[in-house]
């Protein structure tokens, strides 16, 4: 096969297909990972510079600062900034039912909500695929109050979740709808659903409550033309058969340390569903040598490549604890053993 362009490829391998090589993306780049392996560079240029496939994008929030480190969020929420990517969630505006029926998510036609979209599209469109960050059923309903206060609600007042569920789907993919618009092809949603130990919350709950809303948000992405990946950390098995029936076309990131089996996941679901994963960034890339990463990414390779429908990445991201070189050795293993 000759050689295709970043977008295509994707778009390939998204629809489980083979292409000439296995692509290659991660949802993060840690910016001091960048500068140690390409000075003076930022997060687009490194990607065109390292042949990654695939550019991230957010949607554009305008966040208020507060006193202790604190962020506001448009969607009401409380974060502590910890100073990298991802900032924790402690606090959201919603109590009771009487709070989530009065609940105002954010304008999605706010003016300049898709400003980062439309200049990455500009710039970026053809020559990668662009793919944008929203979400699904979890994330953003189980931030809207402390963690522990959503835990009781969900077993005691479920009536409360699922009317946060409705109203954050609602408004997700009223922004799906303007990106498709304005040309974006794939989002990822981002809600994890499971600790390292397993599940967050017991299958049988998760399929009275979270699931019907799951599956008419992603029927709701599908119907504007769009490809969905789901990306969730932790032990998912349980509930694999679900993420497979919403209707999601890739599976993210198969995290080793939570016990997942790339082996397992790709023989058993292989053929319905595209794999990405799952180099572990939390102890090969972050602590051991150039040598074990090159042989843990064949190992990656060896499971995922046959029959297409694989994209290799790390097991979460490229966050600030990863050696430079071993990010490097796995993209340039990448290079050597992940042609068809």
């Amino acid at each position: 096969m000759s050689e295709l362009g970043s977008e295509e490829r994707i778009i390939r391998t998204l629809e489980l297909r083979e292409t000439d090589r296995v692509p290659t993306f991660e949802w993060y780049i840690d910016k001091r990972v960048i500068e140690m392996l390409l000075p003076g560079s930022n997060y687009e240029k490194f990607c065109y510079a390292m042949d990654i496939d695939a550019i991230c994008i957010e949607c554009d929030y305008e966040n208020k600062h507060l006193d202790g480190g604190l962020i506001e969020d448009e969607w009401k929420m409380i974060k502590k900034d910890t100073g990298e990517a991802h900032t924790f969630p402690l606090d959201g505006p919603v109590r009771t039912m009487k709070d989530a029926e009065q609940y105002i998510p954010p304008d999605p036609h706010k003016p300049g909500r898709y400003t980062s979209i439309e200049k990455a599209i500009k710039e970026h469109k053809g020559k990668k695929a662009l793919i944008l960050h929203l979400n699904d059923v979890f994330s953003i309903p189980s931030r809207l109050m402390p963690f522990e206060t959503f835990l009781i609600k969900l077993m005691e007042e479920p009536e409360i979740v699922k009317v946060l569920i409705e109203k954050t789907i609602d408004i997700n993919l009223e922004m799906a709808k303007e990106a498709a618009k304005r040309g974006i092809g794939i989002i990822y949603t981002g809600d994890d659903y499971a600790y390292n130990s397993g599940l967050i919350i017991p299958p049988a709950k998760f399929s009275e409550i979270f699931f019907p809303e799951l599956k008419r948000v992603i029927k709701g992405y599908k119907e504007l033309g769009l490809q969905v990946i789901k990306h969730t950390d932790g032990y998912i098995m349980p509930i694999m058969d679900m993420i497979i029936e919403a209707g999601f076309d890739c599976i993210d990131p198969i995290d080793p340390i939570a016990g997942m089996s790339l082996q397992k996941v790709k023989s058993e679901y292989g053929k319905k569903i595209c794999i990405k994963g799952n180099v572990d960034c939390s102890e090969t890339l972050s602590f051991k040598s150039v040598s074990e990463t090159t042989e843990e990414t064949k190992k990656c390779l060896k499971i995922g490549m046959p029959g297409g429908g694989y994209i290799l990445s790390s097991s979460n991201s490229i966050h600030s604890a990863v050696k430079p070189e071993n990010y490097q050795a796995m993209l340039e293993t990448l290079k050597r053993y992940g042609k068809y």
